[in-house]
């Protein structure tokens, strides 16, 4: 059973008055029948309802468009019922400031932003009230998880929309003239979320527990500040001082890889050690509402689904999982067969974890003994994430309990958890010199997935496992972290949008699309033993390469990121654009 923040979900009403027309002040009445802002915050309770609020809307999917994150990054193809037609604005870098994505994503943060200052103003104004220890140590911790949240949400607007340069809210609006700002410099935003994210982590705990000493799991913690705080030096390039904050996370507050991978990604293990920050949903009904998420589960499923897909795998990145190498010295990678002869998985357990490739045996899938039974895999369409769905729990959505036949899903959403912290760790290693520090904590995520290690054999930490027998240095081990160990390890994870940050900050956008573009691939066939025991042939359910020194004029071209090779441009797409709606409504904007 999950923990809930609480047994009901109290949304605060949206306390602003609109101005009458006349300027007389004897005609502007309050009316005495509504909540007001002077007649709603007067004690701890009323801090408690809104931070509630606060944090439904720090929920809220549209804060994240993983999915539309995941369209405009090179991880996935999008949109359609077949590979490979595509008419998807954001993989095909044509969104403009009136698209969908942009649009909702920002109104969603400012509604985040909007409810925590409301709840900042009444905890500022009621601290030192109350008369009691008890009271005002909560009345702080209420004001630390608003101050995380606006900071969170800040973080967001700054790395994803307009060069980080749009309006600051740092106080409720009290007429309508307050509603309009004009765009603060990228600068003035990092320092203001940035002092937000400070006080967060100067302020709230590690860990929560209640006054009856029970877990409260799920709220933000001074560690997730922390982290932040180190995510926006690392995206700044100041990489020692995103060293000092990341190694602090790493040390300072009890985090640990999880054993196995998959409890980052299912029902299974939620708020586990290796959580950081981490949405709760969940199927069970409050009041008659679920909490449920339904933002990315009908755009992740299966071609048995005969949904319109939103995010499919991009076919680099499955050769990518499909060529994990395996460390045959740990014994996770042994399985025992039907006959009861031993031999070794087909997949790492990363891969098996993360994707559903068609030739998976060692993995069910929806309620198949092995992966390619449990959907329709056919020609391009040949591996989906496993991430955000509930495969191991019902042979489909529609059959998970709780559903009552829809499409929504009760899989927290993980927005940050160790593995990632220990990888942008080690990029601030690498770029600081010091490579054996940076394998270390590579080769840390790697053999929690049985994976083979990077550098020369019997080196590092662990020197009995299987290596590459690589040395590396600043370019080689720069290039596996971009483009093999952040994609293979993180993809279709996070608060939507880390690999376009990153793809941006790096400075290789545009080339990664030409680069991909040029790659050419064809779906090969093979033959499965279903559970009647028959050999059924799977048509062109495996993703290939095709080699460019091995010529095959009779193999079909299939090709991904055409469009963005050519339409990508940096000034109008490396960011969202500020939306229309905001340039309509706000005469300010650019004043």
């Amino acid at each position: 059973m999950k923990k809930i923040l609480n047994n009901k979900i109290v949304l605060i009403m949206a306390f602003c008055l609109a101005m009458v027309g006349c300027k007389d002040d004897f005609l502007e009445q309050d009316n005495p029948n509504n909540i007001s802002p002077a007649t709603f915050w007067n004690d701890i309770q009323d801090l408690r309802y809104g931070i509630i609020a606060v944090y439904d809307a720090y929920s809220n999917p549209n804060n994240y468009r993983l999915v539309d994150e995941l369209a405009r990054s090179d991880y996935a193809w999008a949109n359609g019922y077949q590979r490979p037609n595509n008419t998807n604005i954001y993989y095909q870098q044509t969104f403009n400031e009136a698209s969908t994505a942009v649009v909702e994503k920002w109104s969603s943060l400012y509604t985040t932003i909007f409810r925590a200052n409301q709840v900042i103003a009444a905890a500022e104004k009621l601290a030192g009230t109350y008369g009691n220890e008890d009271s005002e140590q909560e009345n702080t911790e209420i004001l630390a998880q608003a101050r995380f949240l606006r900071g969170f949400a800040y973080f967001n607007l700054h790395n994803h929309y307009n060069g980080g340069s749009v309006p600051l809210w740092s106080e409720v609006p009290t007429s309508e003239t307050g509603y309009y700002k004009p765009v603060n410099t990228s600068e003035e935003i990092l320092t203001f979320y940035r002092d937000d994210l400070e006080y967060a982590a100067s302020n709230l705990p590690a860990t929560w527990v209640d006054g009856n000493n029970e877990s409260q799991v799920g709220r933000v913690t001074s560690g997730a500040a922390v982290a932040l705080l180190g995510q926006s030096y690392l995206y700044e390039g100041n990489f020692p001082t995103a060293a000092t904050y990341l190694k602090r996370v790493i040390d300072d507050y009890g985090y640990s890889l999880t054993p196995n991978i998959g409890s980052n990604f299912t029902t299974m293990d939620e708020l586990n050690e290796e959580s950081i920050l981490e949405i709760v949903y969940t199927l069970s009904r409050l009041d008659g509402k679920s909490s449920a998420s339904n933002a990315n589960i009908n755009q992740l499923l299966t071609g048995g689904s005969g949904t319109w897909f939103g995010g499919v795998v991009a076919n680099w990145l499955i050769q990518e999982y499909r060529n994990d190498p395996l460390d045959y010295s740990d014994n996770r990678n042994k399985i025992t067969l039907e006959d009861g002869t031993e031999a070794f998985r087909k997949y790492s357990l990363r891969t098996s974890w993360s994707v559903a490739i068609a030739d998976d045996d060692d993995m069910t899938y929806y309620g198949a003994p092995k992966t390619g039974l449990g959907a329709s895999f056919n020609v391009k369409m040949t591996c989906f994430w496993r991430k955000h769905t509930n495969w191991d729990l019902a042979g489909s959505e529609r059959e998970v309990e709780g559903t009552d036949g829809t499409t929504i899903s009760g899989v927290n959403e993980r927005l940050l958890r160790l593995g990632e912290i220990y990888l942008n760790y080690a990029e601030t290693q690498i770029e600081m010199g010091d490579i054996d520090e940076a394998l270390l904590y590579i080769n840390k995520v790697r053999r929690r997935s049985a994976l083979q290690l990077l550098g020369p054999v019997g080196s590092g930490e662990y020197p009995t496992n299987d290596h590459d027998n690589v040395s590396y240095n600043a370019t080689n081990l720069t290039e596996h972290l971009r483009h093999v160990e952040y994609p293979l390890e993180l993809s279709c994870e996070g608060p939507g949008g880390d690999r376009n940050i990153d793809l941006r900050r790096w400075g290789i956008k545009k080339q990664r699309f030409q680069e991909l573009a040029a790659r050419k691939y064809t779906g090969t066939s093979f033959q499965i033993e279903n559970e009647e025991g028959t050999l059924i042939w799977k048509w062109g359910a495996l993703c290939d390469e095709i080699d460019p020194a091995s010529p095959n004029d009779d193999t079909p071209d299939w090709d991904e990121f055409q469009e963005a090779a050519v339409n990508y441009n940096e000034s109008e797409h490396a960011y969202w654009p500020i939306p229309n709606s905001e340039v309509i409504a706000n005469p300010d904007l650019y004043k």
